[in-house]
């Protein structure tokens, strides 16, 4: 006789619960937990009724609790019923890991304020799961500025501020569980965040990694975020991302803010935001870096390994070096060919970038549509063209990752997979 839903659950703490695997009956993964949707409630304690799912693509889900048979070590196991339609927070839903976690509360008793560092729940006899106990850090300040208190564990009903602000919460639990993730996935994280929360998770990160996520957010949730920020530190951040993400993000901006925050950036950086931001969206020009790994013919191999091999360089720009005559930053001297990074693994490392060229390319020009770019794409089999003006200069370069954000639709981040796909062959088919 099955005795699932009368086993004893355990007391469970959310912090460690994200990441869990979920398991239908069958024994098949069906995703991992993301976080823990509760309702806080003036009277009584608090009541969690549903999880966050990531499921495979990336998208995210609800499962209502009631579909929870059981939260064991590594597992939570369901009923193996779960919608796929993609979890929109109502106003009176609070995410644990999103908006509890780190948060700044007062102490009932009048010992003074703590912050929250898990959530625990708990199933009561009627099958409702409940918060019923918060593990809680007092702030005291230590030597050399550190930061350790008493750690307690608390009822939520000895606390208040439990639904507060986002002004009250500290980063430190989310940053944690965002520490691995990729950008295209940091800014699926950011973007399922009020505002203010990623303001305050934005302040957190690094200039490097909040631009490597602004550059896949969607436009609009980009622009907001930028405008969040404090005028420098948007600036820093535009500084490092790639000057064609740059120049896409300032050109959303409204004139005043955009003219502000070039004029923070350092100057090069600026210069070349402004200079594409001079090309039409789907031309060569508007869709180009200027940052590519450009090198001249005497260069060696062993000299463009080592460019590719830069984190700072995407995967589809590192694949190819532009040989150049001096000057080498864009627009450079005349171009004088191409090697392909396979190319190079194949030679001494001594050997000379100007005797291993590939010349055979039609020429792109600015001013090209993003059609032309793409056939010359495929037809070379290539991850990045060179862009040259009418004197045979290097502008920059086209990357295919670039041509495809250009090509999908613009909500393609948040259209379901089916849908997406229908509108890529929309698409492709006009």
């Amino acid at each position: 006789m099955e005795n699932t839903r009368t086993r004893t659950t355990p007391r469970v703490f959310i912090a460690r619960l994200v990441g869990t695997t979920i398991f239908d009956p069958l024994g098949d993964a069906v995703g991992k937990v993301h976080d823990v949707v509760v309702l806080i409630q003036l009277r009584g304690e608090p009541r969690a009724v549903g999880l966050v799912v990531e499921v495979p693509g990336r998208r995210r889900v609800f499962l209502p609790l009631s579909r929870v048979t059981a939260i064991e070590p590594g597992a939570v196991i369901t009923t193996g019923v779960v919608n796929i339609r993609r979890f929109e927070q109502r106003h009176v839903e609070t995410l644990v890991v999103g908006e509890l976690l780190d948060r700044v509360v007062t102490m009932r008793d009048g010992t003074g304020r703590v912050t929250i560092r898990d959530v625990a729940i708990e199933r009561d006899r009627g099958m409702d799961w409940k918060v019923t106990r918060l593990f809680v850090q007092r702030g005291a300040s230590g030597p050399l500025g550190l930061r350790r208190g008493e750690s307690l564990t608390v009822r939520p009903q000895e606390v208040a501020g439990l639904a507060g602000s986002a002004d009250q919460q500290g980063a430190t639990a989310l940053l944690a569980t965002m520490e691995d993730l990729k950008p295209a996935d940091l800014a699926d994280v950011l973007s399922d965040l009020p505002l203010p929360r990623q303001i305050e998770v934005a302040a957190e990160l690094s200039d490097e990694r909040l631009a490597d996520a602004a550059e896949e957010l969607p436009a609009d949730d980009a622009v907001a975020l930028l405008s969040g920020l404090d005028a420098a530190r948007a600036a820093d951040v535009l500084d490092a991302m790639q000057p064609d993400d740059a120049a896409d993000l300032v050109s959303e901006l409204p004139l005043p803010k955009a003219t502000e925050l070039l004029g923070l950036m350092q100057p090069e950086e600026a210069e070349d935001v402004r200079r594409l931001m001079r090309y039409d969206d789907y031309t060569a020009g508007g869709l180009m870096t200027t940052e590519p790994i450009i090198l001249p013919p005497e260069a060696n191999v062993a000299t463009f390994l080592a460019q590719a091999r830069k984190a700072e360089v995407p995967p589809a720009l590192a694949a190819i070096a532009f040989v150049c005559r001096p000057p080498l930053e864009s627009p450079t001297g005349r171009f004088v060919g191409m090697v392909h990074f396979q190319r190079a693994l194949r030679e001494r490392p001594q050997r000379l970038l100007g005797s291993i060229l590939d010349k055979d390319l039609d020429q792109v020009h600015a001013d090209d549509s993003i059609g032309t770019v793409t056939r010359l794409l495929a037809t070379y089999n290539l991850t990045a063209l060179p862009v040259l003006d009418e004197a045979g200069r290097l502008l920059g370069a086209v990357s295919v990752d670039d041509v495809l954000d250009h090509l999908m639709p613009d909500d393609w981040r948040e259209a379901d997979d089916a849908v997406t796909d229908e509108m890529i062959e929309r698409s492709a088919n006009a």
